[in-house]
């Protein structure tokens, strides 16, 4: 029986992923008591509930965000097919993201050159192997 060693980068990713939902979490937390505070402060009632709401919803969105980075590092550190499958997608989002706000934006490079790095990194074969892809 062979032991499947998992790659250093894979491990990065995995550990670059849980960060990253942390911030998420903290972020989603910060929102919700934002919007709950604006819904209990704010003089105009019409202005308070708009800004209560719309914490709530940045709140929700970086819930999952947060609740996503936990699985796929989970799928990254454990060798899972679909974890690999969802990096190549949402390093491709990210590539598209990056290009269609490059114009507004240009330190956009940045995120475009980093998410072609995984790209690139997760087509290697010792990393498609370590994910069941080889």
């Amino acid at each position: 029986m062979s032991v499947r060693t998992r790659p250093t980068g894979v491990t990065v990713l995995a550990i670059l992923e849980i960060i990253g939902a942390i911030l998420s979490l903290i972020g989603a937390m910060a929102f919700f008591a934002l919007g709950a505070l604006v819904g209990v402060e704010t003089e105009f009632e019409a202005m308070g509930g708009l800004l209560a709401a719309a914490g709530v919803a940045f709140g929700g969105l970086l819930l999952i965000l947060a609740l996503v980075g936990f699985v796929l590092a989970y799928g990254f550190w454990t060798g899972k097919g679909w974890a690999w499958i969802l990096g190549i997608i949402f390093s491709i989002i990210g590539i598209i993201i990056g290009l269609v706000s490059i114009i507004g934006n240009p330190s956009s490079v940045i995120g475009i050159i980093i998410n072609g790095l995984i790209l690139y990194y997760l087509t290697r074969p010792h990393v498609k192997a370590w994910f069941g892809k080889a």
